[in-house]
């Protein structure tokens, strides 16, 4: 038997066990992480507030906190061992961070704009403004202050198109030492960010809109990176890896992930904007009926993916995919699924409207 033919059996050998996968449905589907994400109402203040790092009492004390930071695992990782917080506020001309991280050992390395900056000790902020885990962006800042903003047209599961040289425009960032910077002579106490990204900036991949409305949602994740140091020659450098860990850094989040990926937008938190001032109502968080529709079609995405790694094609009938396992039994029979060899899009068709999502995970909704 030649090699050439040799080779021809085993691709005929695997792409029946393929098809005997696809029409017996032997795929085991993994369990996706519970979703739950986290929710924050954003409040209104009247006075602008001066971006220099300094979290005082005077701009930011009516603004609540969000605390509670988890290792991006979720309840399966380590907690951390730090304490982050944030808070957040808006007025008619853009949005306010300030965000508070308790340090021992406050540590940067990198001064040039747009620098790999989770290799340092860092604070990160990521929008998904359309909530379709498409044209989102990101920014991030060290203890030197250096920041990193980017724009990255889908995950990077899906093969994005990322522009490096993305600019906030208008945007005003400083940081601030309660301690020394790369001094491991004594011990530190926290550094503080502070940060404002106008609305005509951030909302530029928002069609037709130039910013939330009162009780808009969109999502949102805080990230902080921290890297366990070591004292070597009176200098800090990286602690190694810890046998059997996968990273040596730590990755603490507002709203876990429950796998080692920051790019999962559909599992960010909930930002509810509101027109009330600070300090003076409270306001309830409203879920949105609607984000039920966006999860279950991302369920039936995952395990597109999952199908394709099996079998090497998606699945053309939506039985394979086992809907029953994450749609209500009501809408089983209102969707559809087409496809092409390298492509397909399943749709659910509601009383007000049909649902979309795709093969780069993009979900949308049209007229019915």
């Amino acid at each position: 038997m030649t090699k050439n033919t040799l080779l021809l059996t085993g691709l005929f050998a695997l792409i029946c066990i393929n098809m005997a996968v696809a029409q017996n449905g032997h795929i085991t589907y993994a369990e996706q992480p519970p979703f739950n994400p986290p929710n924050y109402i954003c409040y209104k203040i009247t006075n602008p507030i001066t971006i220099d790092g300094i979290i005082s009492a005077s701009e930011w004390d009516a603004i609540p906190w969000i605390e509670g930071f988890k290792d991006i695992m979720g309840d399966k990782g380590k907690a951390p061992h730090l304490e982050t917080k944030v808070k957040m506020a808006h007025d008619d001309t853009g949005i306010y961070f300030a965000a508070w991280m308790e340090e021992p050992h406050i540590w940067a390395t990198y001064t040039e704009h747009d620098s790999p900056l989770y290799q340092d000790k860092a604070f990160e902020i990521v929008f998904d403004l359309n909530n379709n885990t498409h044209d989102y962006l990101e920014y991030e800042v060290n203890a030197l202050g250096t920041v990193w903003d980017l724009y990255l047209s889908k995950p990077y599961r899906d093969n994005p198109v990322t522009f490096n040289d993305w600019e906030f425009m208008g945007m005003k960032s400083a940081v601030h030492l309660d301690g020394t910077l790369n001094n491991p002579n004594d011990t530190d106490k926290s550094w503080s960010v502070e940060v404002f990204i106008p609305w005509k900036s951030l909302y530029q991949v928002v069609p037709r809109k130039r910013k939330p409305a009162d009780g808009d949602q969109i999502r949102m994740n805080f990230q902080r990176v921290h890297w366990p140091l070591l004292i070597k020659d009176g200098k800090y450098e990286k602690a190694p890896k810890p046998e059997g860990e996968r990273f040596a850094e730590s990755y603490w989040l507002w709203a876990p992930i429950g796998t080692p990926s920051t790019h999962l937008p559909e599992f960010w938190g909930y930002v509810q904007f509101s027109d009330k001032m600070a300090g003076t109502e409270e306001v309830a968080f409203l879920k949105n009926p609607e984000e039920d529709i966006r999860w279950m079609l991302r369920n039936l995405y995952y395990r597109q993916n999952e199908y394709k790694r099996a079998t090497g094609a998606y699945a053309s009938v939506l039985s394979v995919l086992k809907p029953e396992d994450v749609c209500p039994s009501g809408w089983i029979n209102k969707l559809t699924l087409d496809t092409t060899p390298t492509m397909y899009e399943i749709t659910l068709s509601t009383d007000n409207a049909i649902w979309h999502i795709r093969q780069d995970g993009l979900v949308w909704k049209s007229n019915n």
